[in-house]
Order: C-alpha cells, then structure tokens, then sequence
C-alpha cells in the first residue's frame, strides 16, 4: 500500500536510488539526495530534508515495533491457552 512517503518505481530509478533505501520513506529521500549533491554534501545545508528522512525513519520503526509486540503478545496468549 504506497503512502504519501512512498515513491513509485519510475521515480526511484530516474533518480538511481539504491535498493536498500527503497523503503516506506522513499519519496523523502530523493530531494534529499538532490540537496546534498548540490550542495556538495555539507552537512548544515540539508538538514530540513534530513530531518524529514530519519523521522520517518523512526516513525516506521516504532510501527514495525508495535507490530512485533502484538505479534510477540498473541503467541503468547495462544501458547498459554
């Protein structure tokens, strides 16, 4: 299911993303790619678009987190019943 952070393919490969980064928060990385080529990769010029990048980053791991816990937590249950 893509969401609003979700690049498609066309867009992932005309801007030569790598596999690894062609996540849930594909379509944030592309204009931060974008920004630190142009600016030659300094760190304090792209930090809007970085911070951007790694919130949802962290955001997609607390999902993926609860989701192992209530995973974790019903095969308890069913193990105990």
């Amino acid at each position: 299911m893509p969401s609003s952070t979700t690049a498609s393919k066309e867009e992932l490969q005309a801007n030569h993303v790598p596999v690894q980064w062609r996540d849930g928060c594909s379509a944030l990385v592309i204009p931060l790619n974008i920004c630190r080529r142009k600016s030659l990769y300094m760190p304090w010029e792209c930090e809007h678009e970085r911070h951007a990048y790694e919130k949802c980053q962290y955001d997609d791991y607390l999902r993926r987190m609860r989701e192992a816990a209530k995973i974790k937590l019903a095969a308890a249950e069913d193990a105990a019943s």
